[in-house]
């Protein structure tokens, strides 16, 4: 459902009763919990009991199971996702009251208001780098207010109400939500196409980022990585349009470089250059190239806010994880299960690239859940082939989320694009065979990796307890 932001912005303060609908999604719960820690009532309902309702449950937060009319009891304001359907009975009954009924991103903004924001953009790694930055900024001695598209491993929440002016925000361009925030400064991690099914075409998406750019305020600053093609194109245009641009990656030209890159085990690290002089090592504990980028423009960040080196640096080697970023769930028969969110064919590339340097002379076990037909159409192809750096591929039918099915569009599609031979590539159109697909298949010392944006997140805890039995 698509919701216009309103023409006057208001602060929290002056929304008065907030209710969401599907206040279980990542970016309505971090947007709840903050309202309802800066002393707004606030109140949601979602149709599944999702990881992040516990952490708003603890602050007091009612959360229906279920939509229904009623629960908007005398609530003011409803902030909408944007999976909601047009018939929603929440948001049908707020209509007929009359009541300020807001999208996601007008609501992230309420809470942003009086803060310094520094937004996290980009095509791939904003979670991971919002968690990164966050991090880095409390190990600093800052006390920012964060929200968080995942629950950070080391929190178990993925927004808190910080005592300081910062406020450390994912920024989704999915809908266009990272339009409306003014943000201080931002980072930009990387610009490749995606969310076509709202921007319609790769140029287009490539000019909202522009628009982003333009919306960070003259006297901030803008972080990209300069590897990136598509992020360093967005450096040369914010630069032409007055804006200070620090650029971060491996390449020469980066203002601040990473050299000497090692990965061992889930340990990566590498040594930060500043205009050829060593910063530090940064050191993380979690694998895998990209996540060491990001880290990097977290720590670009820090730098340019002017806190001390050596702390922003403790902070982001202490950084675990947030759910769903490469996140391990156990161990059993001696297979290691881990959890991703990739969907897009970059991401899937670059988590089985960290797996295989996780699993080491093991095998790499990896499931698929395509997610949204729009992706899978433009993108199927291309998914399938990132997945042949895989040893095993199980790949599930499509993930709907807000669209319909397309019988010409599913999992078969993909796998047929797996540069496999067929016994080690299966297309399992029912989801509760996975589990039992993925055991059979792992042996002692490989790597079970379940990826996909949707319900493939609750397999791993399922293939675990399979080999458990199987084998205890």
């Amino acid at each position: 459902m698509r919701v216009p932001v309103p023409d006057v912005l208001l602060p929290a303060q002056a929304l008065g009763r907030v209710h969401f609908t599907g206040i279980g999604g990542a970016g309505l719960s971090a947007i709840a919990r903050i309202m309802a820690l800066q002393g707004v009532p606030v109140s949601g309902s979602d149709d599944q009991d999702t990881p992040f309702l516990p952490a708003l449950r603890e602050v007091g937060v009612t959360c229906h199971l279920g939509y229904a009319a009623e629960h908007l009891a005398d609530a003011d304001t409803v902030v909408v996702t944007t999976a909601a359907r047009e018939d929603n009975p929440e948001v049908l009954a707020a209509r007929r009251r009359g009541l300020r009924v807001l999208p996601r991103s007008a609501g992230l903004a309420a809470v942003m208001a009086g803060h310094r924001v520094l937004a996290v953009a980009g095509t791939h790694g904003k979670t991971t780098t919002t968690g990164l930055l966050t991090s880095a900024l409390v190990a600093a001695g800052a006390d920012p207010t964060y929200a968080v598209g995942g629950v950070l491993t080391a929190t178990g929440r993925n927004a808190d109400a910080g005592t300081d002016d910062l406020f450390v925000a994912e920024a989704d361009e999915s809908d266009g939500a990272f339009l409306v925030y003014r943000p201080h400064a931002a980072i930009v991690t990387n610009v490749e196409a995606d969310h076509l099914d709202n921007w319609g075409t790769e140029e287009a998406y490539h000019a909202a980022f522009e628009e982003f750019a333009d919306t960070i305020d003259r006297d901030g600053f803008l972080v990209v990585v300069g590897d990136d093609p598509g992020a360093a194109a967005l450096a040369t245009y914010a630069r032409s349009h007055g804006l200070e641009v620090v650029t971060v990656g491996e390449g020469e030209t980066c203002d601040l470089r990473l050299v000497d890159l090692a990965f061992e085990g889930s340990t990566s690290r590498g040594r930060v250059l500043r205009d050829g002089v060593v910063v530090g090592d940064l050191v993380l504990a979690i694998p895998g190239r990209h996540y060491l980028l990001d880290a990097l423009a977290a720590l670009a960040v820090g730098l340019r806010l002017g806190y001390d080196a050596p702390r922003l640096l403790s902070g982001l080697a202490g950084f675990t994880g947030t759910g769903r970023r490469m996140e391990l769930k156990g161990e059993e028969a001696g297979v290691r299960v881990y959890d991703s969110y990739a969907h897009h064919p970059v991401e899937i590339a670059g988590d089985l690239q960290a797996a295989r340097a996780v699993v080491g002379d093991g095998r790499l076990v990896v499931a698929f859940q395509p997610h949204l037909v729009s992706r899978t159409r433009i993108f199927g192809t291309q998914m399938g082939v990132a997945l042949g750096a895989a040893d095993e591929v199980v790949v599930l039918d499509v993930y709907l989320a807000r669209e319909d099915a397309d019988p010409a569009v599913t999992g078969a599609l993909v796998a047929d694009a797996v540069p496999l031979d067929a016994q080690h590539v299966v297309f399992e159109r029912d989801f509760d065979a996975v589990p039992a697909a993925l055991a059979a298949r792992a042996r002692p010392g490989d790597l079970v990796l379940t990826l996909g944006a949707g319900s493939i997140t609750e397999l791993g805890p399922r293939v675990l307890d399979l080999l458990r039995r199987d084998h205890g």
